[in-house]
């Protein structure tokens, strides 16, 4: 059994394998060090609902690496899947050069990173000082140093407000955060956090353009009013805007769906070749830590289930569609018949308000109503006895 990705999906599948006595199960993990993002946050909270206790990210890290290791599971680090091939082959780039592994079965736990400033399509000079929250955490709890002093922070998800605390940790101080949404990403009262931290926070703000020629100098920002609003400032933290690391998949046989960018996967986490299964933020973008441990362990589950018995035939799934502003909805595949119905996760891709429904030839099976906004869970629980053939619609109205 092969995992790839030693992060807290990955780590927490590799455990839960073993526990289920698999046979051998092998990590890879394309960094030096296993642990994944929360290596990077030297902060809490994590590890409440997982180990009953609240911890920084790097000891929660270190927890994950060594409950997969006293399993019995292998991790290899410095060790990057460059190819994945049918039937759980994987081509492999190594300290030592190209090699290859096969998997009786594959879980992919690639996890997720931040869109860079090209995606984001913001103007201007191209000076240092502009990064992400993963590059500053690095530059700060790995090492040592400080990117910048006084930047300015772009977006209002949780990374943005763990991107707060790792610069308070560092002595940076940040000139202000700004939104372009008009409400926060985060809930409250997370959202009062960075006016607690002493960030004025701007909402309905767009960053129009950076200004600066060996290093950031200013930032041009359109405020909600359509203002512009100089910020004088020596860095630009972008912060969200997640998107899977799927591009090993794309050179792939593995369907790819456009609304996660991640793969389109069932019920049972499998999938469209059925040796490969995904779990953590491959599969949306973005989770908590502590969503990524349980479906890593979930996954796990699944997959000795399969090899010990079977799971259900691919082809007992339904389609699941979702039209605008529903972004996606994950699994993308869906079990008919009398099984336990599966619980959608969507995500909207604008703020809006309504009845979010999931039907199935014009027959309402569940609904939702709420204030929805981007980036935030959407969970929908399908009833049992879906029809087969026929493909389940999510809408607002």
């Amino acid at each position: 059994m092969v995992v790839v990705g030693g992060g807290t999906a990955g780590l927490a599948a590799a455990a839960e394998l073993r526990r289920r006595d698999v046979g051998r199960v092998l990590v890879l993990e394309r960094e030096e060090e296993a642990g994944g993002i929360p290596r990077h946050c030297a902060h809490p909270p994590f590890g409440v609902r997982e180990y009953g206790r609240l911890m920084t990210g790097p000891s929660y890290a270190r927890l994950n690496v060594a409950r997969a290791l006293a399993s019995g599971a292998e991790i290899r680090t410095g060790v990057t899947a460059v190819a994945l091939k049918p039937d759980g082959l994987i081509a492999l780039a190594t300290p030592h050069g190209l090699a290859e592994v096969r998997g009786r079965r594959v879980l992919l736990c690639l996890g997720a990173r931040e869109m860079p400033r090209s995606a984001r399509l913001i103007g201007g000079s191209r000076p240092r000082g502009v990064i992400n929250t993963g590059a500053l955490q690095s530059a700060v709890n790995l090492k040592h140093i400080k990117p910048f002093e006084a930047p300015l922070i772009l977006g209002t998800e949780l990374v943005s407000l763990s991107a707060i605390l790792t610069c308070r940790h560092a002595g940076i101080r940040p000139v202000a955060m700004i939104e372009p949404a008009a409400k926060p990403i985060a809930r409250w009262p997370l959202t009062l956090f960075p006016r607690i931290a002493g960030v004025p926070l701007y909402l309905g703000a767009s960053l129009h353009a950076i200004e600066g020629e060996s290093r950031v100098r200013r930032a041009v920002v359109r405020l909600a009013d359509g203002h512009v609003r100089y910020f004088d400032c020596d860095g630009i933290l972008l912060t969200g805007g997640f998107t899977p690391e799927s591009a090993v998949l794309r050179l792939s046989n593995l369907a790819i769906d456009p609304g996660t960018g991640g793969p389109v996967t069932d019920s049972f986490g499998r999938c469209s070749d059925a040796s490969y299964f995904a779990a953590g933020n491959l599969l949306r973008p973005v989770e908590t830590s502590g969503w990524c441990w349980r479906e890593g362990k979930r996954m796990a589950a699944l997959i000795a289930e399969e090899l010990a018995s079977g799971l259900p035939d691919t082809a007992r799934m339904v389609t699941v569609t979702s039209a605008n502003p529903v972004r996606y909805a994950v699994p993308q595949r869906v079990l008919a018949g009398d099984s336990a119905g599966t619980a959608l996760q969507l995500r909207v891709s604008r703020h809006c308000t309504g009845t979010l429904s999931a039907s199935q030839g014009g027959h309402v099976l569940v609904s939702r109503r709420g204030d929805f906004r981007p980036e935030r869970r959407i969970l929908l629980q399908l009833p049992p006895g879906l029809a087969a053939s026929t493909p389940i619609e999510i809408a607002l109205s």
